[in-house]
């Protein structure tokens, strides 16, 4: 009895490795989400890091979270940590 679970423990752990080893090395997720608005609107409130909280999920998800400011305003080299 002991022989036969250990044979089905190896089969079971045989077909997971098998699967596992089929699956493509990569694998990709992609999500859309369209906005009825002129590109500029969606575009400032990205660019500029001060504007994220407005419309970031992860801001309220720890409203004490300290952030600080780095570099211009918006654009390029401007970051937050």
């Amino acid at each position: 009895m002991l022989k036969n679970i250990l044979l089905g423990l190896i089969a079971v752990v045989a077909i997971a490795v098998i699967v596992v080893a089929l699956r493509p090395p990569q694998t990709t997720v992609e999500r859309k989400v369209g906005i009825e608005a002129p590109v500029e609107i969606p575009f400032a409130h990205i660019n500029e890091l001060r504007k994220w909280d407005a419309w970031s999920p992860w801001a309220k998800l720890d409203p004490e979270a300290r952030i600080t400011f780095e570099g211009p305003e918006a654009g390029k080299d401007a970051s937050f940590s």
